[in-house]
């Protein structure tokens, strides 16, 4: 009985090796998928910042794709790329934002330091809309069809080789 103890724990190991090296070969590009994605999107915020467009189911669902960001003042990431949002929006993309978790007066703030890429915006300051939408933290996009339909839905901020090989041929496809 106790020789087949001692053989136990190197099978257990080799066990759990098998099946983390297993896992890591799975071709997992991009993590877990939106339950959202062609569906119709879901409830926006119904506050804004003053001064600046409220967005609305309507501009959402207006035969042409929206980008939809949600971020916040006081999230690096967020400011990270806030350069390629104001890219996107001088290309002619529809950017629309949703500010979370945030100070109106700090969002108007930033905005206004560093550019409004956003043709609407709106504010989820508790962050109750951010969870109907499935957002953890910011930043995060959607890429919504012309219908209202959610195409995509892009985790983190849109920089760098997974931005490149994710969203642009999301963005793409959506275009087309």
């Amino acid at each position: 009985m106790a020789r087949w103890l001692m053989v136990l724990p190197p099978l257990l190991f080799a066990a759990m090796a098998t099946m983390f090296y297993l896992g890591m070969q799975r071709d997992t590009a991009g993590g877990l998928r939106s339950v959202f994605i062609g569906r119709p999107a879901p409830v926006l915020p119904e506050t804004g910042l003053e001064g600046t467009p409220l967005l609305t189911k309507a501009d959402l669902t207006s035969g042409e794709v929206t980008v939809v960001n949600f971020w916040a003042s006081w999230c690096p990431p967020c400011r990270a790329e806030h350069p390629v949002l104001k890219q996107m929006a001088a290309d002619g993309l529809r950017v629309a934002g949703i500010n979370i978790m945030d100070d109106d007066a700090k969002a108007q703030a930033y905005l206004a330091e560093d550019g409004n890429p956003f043709f609407a915006l709106a504010t989820d300051p508790k962050g109750r809309n951010r969870v109907e939408w499935g957002v953890t933290a910011p930043p995060e996009t959607f890429i919504i069809d012309g219908d209202g339909t959610v195409l995509f839905k892009f985790v983190g901020p849109l920089v760098g080789t997974d931005y490149e090989t994710r969203f642009l041929p999301a963005l793409k496809d959506a275009l087309k």
